[in-house]
């Protein structure tokens, strides 16, 4: 597969995310739903947001890193994205049961951060 089927691809599947999510969004109700329709509207949102940060991070990457092999562009964006969107569905889903803190964050963040770094770090030469 190119890159240039893989970003179509990509771009088609996360189009789609985002109609199933508006979808869900719109069409379900929060107070009959129980716990199938709140696992649809949490896994919708994080497969919109993976496919959204993917593509944002990896046009930054290619931009600012023009020597950068494609692969590794890809790979590195596509764990990044992984991070930024788990963290934003993380977020909500701790904002929706009251749990969300100014602590909490902090130690998500830094929590993905070092598992970050962990990754960079752990390169092979």
């Amino acid at each position: 597969m190119t890159l240039k089927q893989l970003l179509i691809i990509l771009g088609m599947a996360t189009a789609v995310c985002w109609i199933g999510w508006a979808v869900i969004l719109f069409n379900v109700d929060p107070s009959e739903a129980g716990f199938f329709g709140f696992a649809l509207f949490y896994v919708s949102l994080f497969s919109a947001l993976l496919g959204s940060f993917f593509m944002l991070t990896f046009a930054v990457r290619k931009l600012f890193n023009k020597l950068e092999m494609d692969y590794k562009i890809v790979k590195i964006s596509f764990r990044q994205s992984v991070f930024f969107a788990g963290l934003f569905v993380l977020v909500l889903f701790l904002q929706s049961k009251s749990l969300l803190a100014w602590w909490n964050l902090i130690v998500i963040v830094v929590a993905l951060a070092l598992l970050e770094f962990f990754f960079l770090s752990s390169k092979k030469q």
